[in-house]
């Protein structure tokens, strides 16, 4: 089977993943996955396997096959795995749960290596660019910072007492975070470098961003610069695109006919994929905020959606 250069993922609560054309809106493979409804989808660096989140597993899928079962399965979380991705060369995988951990895990061997104890259900986490640090959010409200290579908490804030931590990002090069709440505020930090390794949080905004949850927040990647967005994704069925200079409202994109779960930027920016509660991903151009393609074949909730369409980063 031939790799295809952009590799498009939905899925959700119908307990099936489905690979798409990106332009065509085709499904061209559909995946099962029996044990539970999927929470999160994530593309190695290298394009060759989709790691899927569900309720407490996690597992592997060969993207370039047609081998309908997973390659590898991941099992000590207990409830639902909310969070999952890769470091840069993918040799290891990190995993946020709503049993209140953060694991990281050797991909190859599928075994955890690390395990870290938030003390609540862990709904987001995300990797610093340096590699070294994870930053996660939960259902009290702690962001809390894990450094990796002295394998210990090195930060906790709290912006909003015990409102719910939903979604973190970072931007490509490390020097801002914003964290989004149920109560559709998203904090915004510069993030600065300490004479150690650990981050130090500076406030930078408060965003009002939307009158419902907030369910993803995400800056756009290294390839879109100079302009950087910062796209909310919210139970009011909208997603709206902020300019981070100055967090001044670009678009709303509208169109989605119930909760925005999830969304993913293109690497150059230019589109963002939308994932939704009304059964269908959509497709939008960056430049007009239009919808320029809806992905229809799920029967319930799309929960998560996963792009990779930029160069494969081999392993160094």
């Amino acid at each position: 089977m031939s790799q295809p250069s952009v590799i498009l993922a939905t899925a959700g609560y119908d307990h099936t993943i489905k690979f798409w054309e990106a332009k065509s809106g085709r499904c061209y493979r559909t995946l099962q996955f029996p044990d539970s409804q999927v929470n999160r989808l994530e593309i190695t660096p290298d394009k060759r396997f989709l790691a899927a989140a569900g309720n407490p597993h996690i597992r592997l899928f060969d993207v370039n096959s047609n081998t309908p079962q997973p390659v590898l399965s991941y099992d000590s979380h207990v409830n639902n795995v909310m969070a999952v991705g890769f470091q840069c060369d993918g040799n290891w995988m990190y995993s946020g749960s709503e049993d209140g951990t953060i694991k990281i895990w050797d991909l190859r061997a599928a075994t955890c290596q690390r395990e870290y104890v938030s003390r609540a259900a862990v709904n987001t986490v995300v990797l610093h660019p340096n590699q070294t640090e994870l930053i996660s959010g939960d259902q009290n409200g702690n962001i809390r910072v894990w450094d990796l290579t002295a394998n210990s908490c090195s930060c906790e804030l709290v912006p909003e007492v015990a409102t719910a931590v939903r979604s973190l990002t970072v931007m490509w090069d490390g020097s801002m975070v914003v964290a989004a709440n149920n109560r559709g505020t998203c904090y915004v930090w510069r993030l600065l470098k300490g004479t150690q390794t650990m981050t130090y949080f500076e406030p930078l905004h408060k965003l009002q961003a939307h009158d419902g949850y907030i369910l993803k927040c995400l800056l756009s990647p290294e390839f879109c610069d100079p302009n950087r967005y910062l796209a909310t994704a919210s139970s009011d069925h909208t997603v709206k695109v902020w300019n981070v200079d100055g967090f001044t409202l670009e678009r709303v994109l509208t169109g989605h006919q119930r909760w925005v779960w999830d969304c993913v930027f293109s690497v150059d920016g230019a589109y963002l994929i939308t994932a939704s509660s009304d059964n269908t991903a959509k497709l939008w151009s960056m430049s007009t905020g239009e919808a320029i393609k809806t992905y229809l074949g799920h029967n319930k909730a799309v929960l998560c959606c996963a792009l990779h369409d930029g160069a494969e980063s081999s392993p160094s």
